[in-house]
């Protein structure tokens, strides 16, 4: 590769030759734009009341709470942001990339650039999923307050910008953090070109995806944990058990089901998408080849949806007496308007930057390849609103999917999960269906990179987006303050058709990260493929097949052990929150308070104790099939995980948004009977079944495509030229980790679980009575089956 100073391209104007800090200077302006947003829209949030003292007391708690789990988490988190740094320092150092460009530059510095990004991409992460979860804990009591002193239009503008704050702070903090690196990633390299400069700064952000997507993993994986546990805890004892309302004050799992909603769909959808951001704008500008039209315009066309969700969020507006479809539209005013800005801006950006011009070094740049670039942008927005409104038709109760499963509620909750399962699984047609014409599209128009572009183009408009998404927790914190603070009925029903409109978009959100980030894996395996020399893999191949299958299969011991984790810390709270009940005098009467704290403390230390043995099987499986067997495999292996985590996160996603709507449908509209029926019972046990799927396993999914995808493109150039088996020796040590980690997980968490079959004589319960449709059983001495026991079937003594 040409070592001189001349520029790369003749007969062309900018970008052409243009210095890196030229090429990624409309980003870092959009950068700080978004990041200027946050303090405009606090401003806003601050001057809105917070209303009386016993609501400012709960919402408190709340925020204590998901402070209390993020600090505990992020302790956690450390140790292994540490680790890998210590080894992304020494395999870079032994092995850099700047090598193939020039032999006498001081390499070692390698390690500490790929380190320093990593370390960013960590700590921007974790930086985007608090000050989201500090907003919207302060946004929900004055959402509350709005519902009831000024109506709906007030309160659902509060929740949305309370959710803008997350959409904008992610946006700005993941294109600030990559335009900076890739800036400075670029500096130090005395007399190489600009284009190899740039080549290497490339290779070095896949570091700042790694971070990014390793916080996000265990962001949501420990979020979902927290928040499906305390709330199957809360439900089942609570609704099913004592039969006592929602969020009901007497309930000692409220508030760690309230700070439930802000840690896993708050601040783990921030850092969820945070990486699949990032992911897309590294993968495009990896598939650049150098160029540096190519290199710009990811990072442009970020910048320009940004400028497009400033104009989305004033487009968001509704009247006090809105229906669901109003308030469905009031959103999609938003999404839309934004949608037609960013094309807009994307227009004169391809008008500018792609000229007809000869490159120095072979090949030129055309205004038809811009023209065609432009057109995979506008399908990968096109794909978006598409999946969007996709899953919109299979999770909101205005359509059939969804009153299907509430009509099956009539021969009891067996058939309602039958109905759900299969309503999730139908949904996974039209969203492959659309991903399947955007691939083939935009591969036909501009190859890998389209492919790449058009996920950058989906992710564009993620200020708004996300905002859509992080305004569900606000509104269902509201009503959860509403009614532990026992005001008027009115205000709960405010709060609850907020709730429902958040339970819909909440799922379009999750369609809409599984969409971008099936795109983005894509990408980042094209790019993989590139940099390790691999221009055709045959699938047939006993070695690539062997990959696949193993791959494959991952999605689904990820999704296990999630589901399995949200059954053992849901027992867990399960049992303290009986234990409460039939020890605490006047409890059920409403004269004595619950210790939520204790379920806070159980609820927080189960999530991320539960979360460390998927993350450890997500950042392993990787690094053993690439070592141990060689590039071939990953690629077989990546591939698997792509194909069937995609079908397992929309099923399980769909299925869940379904599962909890057909509830609402019935307490918000009272179809079949309303509230307090043998089929609203029957939705309930969907809704709970369904809590994990759509919060905790399903969303997951997503980010462990994304950051297997990325680890193998942070490994690539210690794979580039390698022949199966020939690193053999190196795959040993992850094998080694991950058996070592697996021992050291049972031992610790999951040896000795917890006992939730009704044994509760340590904690001063006596027998009251039984009932026999109650959830649990009850052994006698002898081992045999007794009657089921509910909370409600003891005395304290």
């Amino acid at each position: 590769m040409t070592m001189t100073d001349s520029n790369n391209s003749t007969d062309c104007d900018f970008p052409c030759g243009g210095e890196p800090i030229e090429l990624v200077s409309f980003s870092l302006m959009a950068s700080g734009l978004a990041l200027l947003m946050p303090v405009f829209l606090m401003a806003k949030l601050k001057a809105a009341p917070r209303g009386d003292e016993l609501m400012n007391k709960i919402s408190d708690l709340i925020s204590d709470g998901a402070r209390s789990f993020l600090r505990t988490e992020y302790k956690y988190l450390v140790s292994f942001v540490v680790f890998v740094f210590v080894v992304l320092v020494a395999l870079y150092a032994t092995d850099p990339p700047s090598d193939e460009y020039d032999e006498a530059y001081d390499t070692t510095l390698d390690g500490l650039r790929v380190g320093a990004c990593f370390l960013g991409g960590a700590i921007l992460s974790g930086t985007a999923g608090w000050a989201g979860m500090a907003v919207a804990t302060d946004a929900n009591v004055r959402t509350t307050q709005a519902a009831d002193a000024q109506g709906l239009s007030e309160a659902l503008r509060l929740a949305f910008t309370g959710g803008a704050v997350m959409g904008f702070t992610v946006v700005g903090l993941g294109l600030g953090g990559l335009s900076f690196f890739f800036v400075v990633m670029c500096e130090g390299r005395d007399g190489f070109s600009n284009r190899d400069k740039m080549d290497l700064a490339v290779d070095m952000l896949a570091g700042f995806g790694f971070g990014a997507s390793s916080i996000a993993l265990f962001a949501r994986v420990a979020g979902g944990i927290y928040t499906k546990a305390a709330d199957v805890g809360a439900d089942l004892v609570g609704k099913v058990e004592m039969d006592i309302p929602e969020d009901d004050p007497r309930n000692p799992a409220v508030i760690a089901d309230n700070v439930g909603d802000n840690v896993g769909d708050v601040a783990g959808m921030g850092a969820d998408l945070f990486e699949s951001f990032c992911g897309s704008i590294i993968a495009a500008t990896t598939l650049a080849d150098g160029v540096e039209q190519r290199i710009l315009l990811p990072f442009w066309i970020a910048g320009a949806g940004v400028v497009s969700s400033v104009v989305g969020y004033f487009f968001v507006s509704c009247k006090d007496d809105a229906t669901q479809h109003d308030l469905l539209f009031a959103l999609h005013k938003g999404t839309i308007s934004a949608s037609v800005t960013v094309m807009a801006l994307s227009a004169v950006i391809i008008k500018t930057v792609y000229v007809d011009s000869d490159l120095s070094e072979g090949g030129s740049i055309s205004s038809e390849e811009g023209w065609k670039v432009y057109g995979c942008i506008a399908i990968g927005l096109t794909c978006g609103i598409c999946i969007g409104q996709v899953t919109e038709y299979f999770t909101s109760y205005s359509y059939w999917p969804v009153k299907s499963i509430t009509e099956a509620g009539v021969t009891g909750p067996a058939t309602v999960i039958i109905q759900g399962l299969g309503v999730g699984m139908i949904s996974c047609v039209a969203p492959v269906l659309i991903l399947f014409v955007t691939i083939l599209s935009c591969n036909e128009l501009a190859g890998d990179y389209g492919i790449s572009i058009a996920a950058v183009g989906m992710l564009s408009t993620l200020g708004v987006t996300l905002a859509t998404d992080a305004y569900g927790p606000i509104a269902d914190n509201a009503g959860g303050i509403a009614e532990m603070a026992e005001l008027d009925e009115r205000v709960r029903e405010t709060t609850d058709a907020l709730d429902a409109l958040g339970n819909t978009t909440a799922a379009t959100g999750k369609g809409f990260a599984i969409g971008s980030a099936v795109l983005a894996a894509l990408s980042l395996l094209a790019a993989f493929k590139e940099k390790v020399n691999l221009d055709t893999v045959d699938i047939g191949d006993p070695i690539v097949l062997s990959g696949l299958l193993f791959g494959a299969m991952l999605p689904f011991l990820f999704a296990a052990l999630t589901m399995l984790s949200v059954q053992k810390a849901a027992g867990a709270i399960i049992v303290e929150v009986r234990r409460q009940f039939a020890t605490i005098p006047g409890l059920r009467e409403g004269t004595a308070e619950p210790d939520c704290n204790k379920c806070v403390e159980i609820a927080t230390q189960s999530s991320v104790e539960e979360m460390v043995l998927p993350g450890l099987y997500a950042v392993m499986s990787p690094l053993t099939i690439g070592f141990l067997i060689g590039p071939r495999a990953l690629v077989g292996m990546l591939t698997g995980a792509i194909a069937s985590g995609m079908m397992l996160a929309i099923m399980m996603a769909n299925a869940g948004g379904a599962w909890d709507n057909s509830k609402k449908y019935i307490e918000l509209e009272g179809a079949c009977g309303g509230k307090g029926t043998a089929i609203h019972k029957a939705c309930v046990v969907g809704d709970t079944v369904g809590d994990p799927f759509k919060d905790t396993s399903g969303p997951s999914l997503n980010i462990l495509i994304n950051l297997m995808s990325v680890i193998a493109l942070t490994i690539a150039p210690a794979l580039e030229d390698v022949d199966d088996w020939e690193l053999w020796y190196y795959g040993l040590i992850p094998i080694g980790v991950t058996i070592a980690g697996t021992i050291l997980v049972y031992n610790l968490y999951w040896k000795n679980g917890q006992d939730i079959t009704g044994n509760v004589g340590d904690s001063g319960l006596t027998k009251k009575k039984t009932y026999e449709d109650s959830a649990l059983i009850e052994s006698d001495t002898d081992g045999t089956i007794d009657t089921p026991l509910l909370a409600s079937d003891y005395n304290s003594e």
